[in-house]
């Protein structure tokens, strides 16, 4: 008998990530029929099987089983994103990259804070929680679109690097919004103090870790775990994070930090061999796939149609505020800072018009609700229609806009710059 109640329960535990991977992959085809981002079906498939439809699949907010997906998740795909980033052509754009990543993080932030404390009717500090959520940008919905458009290389490796910084900025501004909140205190220089060190400390600790597992996997007496690379990956993401949560650092910083050391080994002269290199590739790229998928069907699980109901209207007003306000008046701002770079008027409208929302909101949107922050069902709706907008119109128009602006490459060939090299990874 008992026997049989561990196999129910076994069951029972498997059975869930079981369909969450099947309509993973069922969503994942859907969408390429659709042409559609395959993140947006991951969404509806989530909304689908959640309580608000055929109430099939629900897993609670506080269970460990969700926190780890969404602390993982997300930490993975900064790590992830980091990888992408390239030293060498970050160098030329970092003056903008910088400022979009801090500065346009926190004005984004303000802008959307203001008008959600007056469409909301609710305390400024909520507001400004709702900004700080939706403010950083997706690298996970960017890579992939970059990937299949040819446009100009330092447009395209200013966005994407804006994007895996900024979701780091953007998680560290959220958690420190969150901690004001539940302390019911704020102090602008222990906030700042608390801020800096977040930063500080994820970026050692990332550093650190990075380096130690670069040379870990790396040819040459110090690669001790070469042929362990893709195993190695996945444990340089809980230490990075781990080890800087324990410093008072963020972790997710931290991870991303991890990521870009680990993505530019040969800056220190460090490579892996091509065999394990192309196992370790294939076996982040399906962690990456799987984390994505996972915390898109939750959110969708987890969507609260009630609070939709409610705030649709003003909710599709905030997103109307941060595509036509908020976003091209901080590339605005930021691009003409940078004066060293001249950017173009075309460069700078594609920038203002790409900046897809996806899976870092996503996941900080499941820690407020789960820490049961006030007004997070307002915080839920509004990341919703956030990422469905941001996802449905910016990211497929992309090639069409990069098209209309000239920013296409003449030469059908994919820049190198996107592409992964063995010798850099």
């Amino acid at each position: 008998m008992m026997q049989g109640n561990a196999g129910n329960l076994d069951a029972t535990i498997l059975a869930l990530p079981a369909l969450i991977l099947f309509l993973g992959v069922m969503a994942a085809k859907i969408s390429k029929w659709l042409q559609v981002p395959d993140i947006v079906v991951y969404l509806l498939a989530g909304v689908i099987i959640g309580p608000a439809v055929l109430n099939i699949a629900n897993l609670e907010t506080t269970s460990a089983a969700n926190q780890f997906i969404l602390t993982f998740g997300s930490a993975f795909i900064l790590y992830d994103g980091g990888r992408e980033i390239k030293l060498k052509v970050l160098n030329k754009v970092k003056i903008t990259v910088a400022l979009l990543a801090t500065a346009g993080v926190f004005l984004s932030a303000a802008i959307i804070g203001a008008v959600s404390t007056v469409v909301f009717h609710i305390e400024p500090i909520y507001g400004l929680l709702i900004g700080a959520v939706i403010a950083s940008t997706d690298p996970a919905a960017l890579v992939p679109i970059f990937q299949k458009i040819s446009i100009v290389d330092r447009v395209k490796q200013t966005v994407i690097s804006e994007s895996a910084f900024n979701d780091a900025a953007g998680a560290i501004l959220v958690l420190s919004i969150i901690a004001i909140i539940q302390s019911g205190q704020f102090s602008l220089m222990l906030n700042l103090e608390s801020l800096v060190q977040m930063i500080l400390f994820g970026v050692l600790s990332g550093a650190i870790v990075g380096l130690l597992f670069s040379f870990s996997v790396s040819e040459g007496k110090y690669g001790l775990f070469t042929e362990f690379a893709p195993v190695v990956s996945i444990l340089a993401v809980l230490i990075s994070y781990s080890l800087a949560e324990v410093l008072g650092g963020s972790g997710y910083m931290s991870a991303f930090v991890t990521g870009l050391i680990c993505g530019n080994k040969k800056q220190f002269k460090l490579w892996v061999p091509t065999v394990d290199f192309e196992i370790q590739k294939h076996v982040r790229e399906t962690v990456t796939t799987i984390m994505k998928i996972s915390i898109f069907i939750l959110l969708g699980i987890h969507v609260d149609f009630g609070a939709l109901q409610i705030y649709w209207k003003e909710a599709l007003i905030i997103v109307a505020v941060l595509i036509f306000i908020a976003r091209p008046l901080t590339v605005f701002i930021c691009t003409k800072l940078d004066r060293r770079m001249g950017w173009q008027k075309n460069e700078i409208l594609f920038m203002m018009w790409v900046r897809e929302t996806g899976v870092i909101p996503a996941a900080l949107t499941g820690v407020i609700v789960s820490e049961k922050i006030p007004h997070a069902s307002i915080v839920s709706a509004v990341v919703f229609m956030t990422i469905l907008l941001t996802l449905m119109f910016q990211a497929t128009t992309t090639k069409i806009v990069a098209t209309k602006l000239g920013l296409i490459e003449k030469s059908s060939k994919q820049s190198k710059s996107t592409t992964l090299d063995p010798l850099n990874n």
